[in-house]
């Protein structure tokens, strides 16, 4: 087979066969085939999509590139949560720990920012020394003992999707339903799961910026998920906005370990609205409770009775992590600079341009414009307003942290122009717009 031929083909809308992909791709992790010609394939599939058969033939492909983890010593339920990446995304850090502490086994294996989206992985390291590189061994250890694990792929997970992840990241292939959906599903099933969250997002800060393409991946990701055997329950949330006041890795951090101990609960709604949703849901696919609404309460009592907070910092200790600067703050180290930004004038603010806030974040240096790129931490945007709220003229409504002088000037600009100001008062709804 030859890797331009096949690049033509699905250029021009034709089907490729399962054993076109499987060489394709597996030739690809095999180091035969070259960045440049899997970056043309990639954009061949942005514009051309894969059909159903192709999307389980890359799927498969990907599984199969390394193994399939083996959970059985694990006597309890295995469930993990999976979103398709916003800004100020940070539920996982919430959920993880509020749904191990109730005894179900949270198998996380998370990815790194992709485009304008964090990374929950990028997030974990911004905690001193958390290790989220572990051996499957650890991995499983963790799961035995605490019932929650969080880290990054292994060598041996599907190894083929670790490399087309970073590639699509660069290439500007990202939003694209068939290799989304290929890439979460490859990793979930291979990490040996019995059920899947998902929290598929739509709106400015999502990859899938309409309802109806949103709506088109959460069904694809549940029909895939679903033709594994595994129970998937999908949620669509709203990511027009930020989610929570932080976006930034150590200030999301911050943010979650506010929730955790059961602060901030009338300030952070939306963090939590949707962090407790898919907490229940997750409760609900283990068996744990027979109703969504009986998840989400039990949830909330595993915030406030100080179980979730303490089972983080039991796991995040065992990942290797100095837990001080989680308890607290000050122990943690500051931006070399930081700039406020200011209401031009009085009214409520109408909206904050989600994807705008993400770009911004990144110039800040708490994402990447290549693969290459090192995260600053630290670096990020603390809102103090929310969708909402009324300001007056020259109140705080958010303050950029960053070690990058350069970098102020137009990160300011950018932010100001992303939120809205109204003379009326907007309605503010659910973040959870449908459940699947």
């Amino acid at each position: 087979m030859n890797p331009v031929e096949l690049i033509r083909k699905k250029r021009q809308g034709e089907t490729l066969t399962e054993e076109e992909i499987r060489f394709f791709f597996s030739s690809y992790h095999a180091g035969k085939i070259p960045d440049y010609q899997v970056s043309a394939m990639l954009m061949a599939i942005f514009f051309q999509s894969l059909s159903k058969s192709e999307m389980h033939a890359l799927c498969k492909t990907m599984i199969e590139s390394g193994k399939v983890v083996n959970l059985s010593a694990i006597h309890a339920p295995k469930v993990d949560k999976h979103s398709t990446g916003g800004v100020g995304d940070k539920t996982s850090l919430i959920l993880a720990p509020i749904v191990a502490s109730l005894g179900v086994a949270v198998p996380m294996i998370s990815g790194r920012a992709l485009g304008h989206t964090g990374g929950t992985l990028d997030k974990l390291e911004s905690i001193p020394q958390f290790n989220v590189n572990l051996s499957e061994q650890k991995f499983i250890r963790l799961l035995q003992t605490h019932y929650c694990a969080l880290i990054g792929q292994t060598k041996e997970l599907a190894p083929l999707d670790k490399l087309l992840y970073a590639l699509r990241d660069v290439t500007a292939t990202v939003e694209s339903i068939p290799l989304i959906a290929s890439s979460i599903m490859s990793k979930k099933i291979a990490s040996g799961l019995d059920a899947l969250v998902l929290d598929v997002k739509t709106g400015k800060g999502a990859f899938m910026q309409t309802y109806s393409q949103s709506k088109e991946l959460a069904k694809t990701l549940v029909q895939l998920g679903e033709s594994y055997g595994k129970k998937v329950k999908a949620f669509i949330t709203d990511m027009n906005e930020p989610m929570g006041y932080a976006v930034g890795n150590w200030l999301e951090v911050k943010e979650c370990m506010e929730c955790l101990q059961g602060r901030n609960d009338a300030l952070v709604k939306d963090t939590l609205e949707v962090s407790l949703t898919l907490a229940g849901a997750m409760l609900l696919l283990a068996k744990k409770v027979k109703s969504l609404k009986a998840g989400i309460e039990l949830s909330k009592e595993q915030l406030h009775n100080g179980k979730a907070f303490q089972k983080f910092l039991d796991v995040a200790k065992a990942q290797g992590a100095d837990t001080a600067p989680l308890k607290d703050f000050s122990k943690y180290p500051t931006s070399k600079l930081t700039e406020l930004i200011r209401a031009k004038n009085d009214g409520y603010i109408s909206a904050i341009d989600a994807l705008e806030v993400g770009l911004a974040a990144i110039t800040l240096g708490a994402g990447r414009m290549k693969k290459e790129d090192t995260i600053d931490p630290q670096a990020g945007i603390l809102f103090r307003k929310k969708v909402g709220d009324k300001i007056k003229k020259g109140e705080v409504v958010a303050e950029i942290f960053t070690d990058k002088e350069s970098a102020i000037e137009p990160v300011a600009k950018r932010i100001r122009e992303a939120i809205q100001v109204s003379a009326k008062k907007p309605v503010v709804k659910s973040k959870i717009v449908e459940m699947l």
